[in-house]
């Protein structure tokens, strides 16, 4: 995933999964040559929540002495995550997961990365699969972020995809840096809680189901090589990202917004 004379920028919300990357890819890239690591923390706006992560990510990235970037959902769009969303809460999970992924990239792109990662495990990524099979989302599905999109796009990694949530947890614990944080206050309107407690009892009952999920939407996305039609890309009107329509995601929700 990751060749000498990469920057990697990091996202690190503050949380478990992004600290657990961190401190491994702190470890791991000195011993490959002219690797840079930096990390980006993304605040939404939420009050309650974002400040302690990001006082988490900070005393982290001073510990371990590594470039730290934090960008705001005001400075890019104008308002916090929690003013677009009122009147609006049971649309948080789509409303912030577009302009997040919008917030990462920017920073990725101000620190000159060639790779962006992020804390994805084995647990998001189950649920990620079970949900677009939810959704009959073939596309997303297969899509594969890792790939170098002709330049359009800087590669997207997530280094510990195939390690559980309890591994992690573990992890952490072993090295002294679990921090007991609070839930985001969206999380009840997710459609990802209720598959992630449908999957956890499996789990329990049937160990390896979500590594079984991840594994079949890999063989899905071999068979699917070179069959399924990709929308043609365009740029968008208004910021000119490439897009597959008139506009881009993000232009298209604060739109929405009245943005």
């Amino acid at each position: 995933m990751i060749i000498p004379g990469d920057r990697v920028a990091v996202a690190l919300s503050g949380g478990k999964d992004s600290t657990a990357l961190l401190f491994l890819l702190n470890q791991l890239l000195p011993a490959l040559e002219d690797v840079r690591l930096i990390a980006i923390t993304i605040d939404e706006g939420i009050f309650g929540y974002r400040e302690e992560t990001i006082r988490s990510a900070e005393q982290l990235t001073r510990q371990l002495g590594i470039e730290h970037h934090c960008i705001s959902f005001t400075e890019l769009f104008g308002d916090s995550l929690d003013t677009f969303l009122k009147g609006r809460e049971p649309r948080a999970c789509s409303v912030c997961g577009i302009l997040r992924k919008k917030a990462m990239v920017i920073g990725a792109l101000r620190a000159k990365a060639t790779k962006l990662a992020t804390g994805h495990n084995l647990d998001d990524e189950a649920q990620s699969v079970l949900m677009n099979v939810f959704r009959n989302d073939l596309q997303r599905l297969v899509r594969n972020s890792a790939l170098n999109s002709s330049g359009s796009f800087i590669p997207r990694i997530k280094p510990l995809s195939f390690i559980s949530e309890k591994e992690i947890a573990v992890y952490l614990m072993q090295n002294d840096a679990w921090r007991v944080l609070p839930e985001c206050p969206y999380t009840c309107y997710a459609l990802r809680r209720e598959v992630r407690a449908l999957l956890s009892g499996f789990e329990y009952k049937y160990p390896g189901t979500m590594l079984h999920l991840l594994e079949s939407k890999q063989k899905i996305e071999h068979y699917c090589s070179g069959s399924v039609i990709s929308e043609p890309l365009h740029s968008c009107r208004k910021c000119g990202d490439p897009c597959s329509g008139d506009l881009c995601q993000v232009c298209s929700l604060l739109h929405s917004l009245g943005k």
